[in-house]
């Protein structure tokens, strides 16, 4: 079974090819990145925002999860599959984030 990552994933490339009138996530395409950077930009206020002034625990999961969603859609807007990320994130694990840092190209 695959996880949500790789289903949503499936389900924007799939998107990229719909009406925009009847998608939600084919009319950002078709918007462009500028409109949907400042929708992660709405979404990472409000992730804030809950974090600083309610901390209600599913109101900060479910802005998170609007964040998280709205990065998928810019990733795969651009020709990147969004489990490319979690292939990256695996690649860290067991490392320290001081050593990963290090390691990285300035």
């Amino acid at each position: 079974m695959k996880n949500i990552v790789e289903r949503l994933s499936v389900l924007l490339k799939e998107r990229k090819n719909a009406d925009p009138s009847s998608s939600y996530v084919a009319s950002l395409y078709a918007k462009g990145n500028e409109k949907i950077i400042e929708k992660i930009a709405e979404e990472t206020d409000e992730l804030i925002a809950e974090i600083t002034e309610d901390l209600e625990k599913n109101k900060v999961i479910h802005e998170a999860a609007d964040l998280w969603f709205h990065v998928m859609v810019l990733l795969t807007n651009n020709g990147i599959d969004p489990t490319e990320v979690l292939k990256e994130l695996e690649s860290r694990e067991g490392l320290s984030g001081i050593e990963e840092k290090k390691g990285r190209k300035e």
